[in-house]
């Protein structure tokens, strides 16, 4: 296996040295990466987008995106768990909404560069 240190034949130590102390905890990058791979499911994409026009419960979801209350209650808790929504109980019903306006933020901006 090649060395990487040694893989390539220019090497510009000045940009190397600018970015690598700015580059974030590895750690943090894989929670980053965790969060792409949550929203990298069409489903929930629609979830979201649907969570970004009201509040919805998971029958009116389910009726939206004409799927079972079973598959969508699956898809909302990977995005609870994310901490894209959130859940507050009424009666009978739990109604989601988008966690914060962050993630109608990067919804959006997706959209846009998808359209570019």
């Amino acid at each position: 296996m090649d060395n990487p240190k040694t893989d390539t034949e220019a090497l510009n130590q000045e940009i190397i040295n600018k970015i690598k102390p700015s580059m974030p905890k590895k750690e943090l990058l894989y929670d980053l990466s965790d969060f792409f791979k949550v929203m990298g499911d069409s489903t929930r994409i629609q979830l979201l987008w649907a969570l970004e026009e009201s509040e919805l419960c998971v029958g009116e979801l389910s009726a939206i995106l004409d799927m079972t209350k079973s598959a969508v209650s699956h898809q909302l808790k990977v995005l609870r768990t994310a901490k894209l929504v959130r859940s507050q109980k009424r009666g009978k019903n739990v109604y989601y909404s988008l966690n914060d306006e962050h993630v109608q933020t990067i919804v959006k901006m997706a959209l846009e560069h998808v359209c570019e």
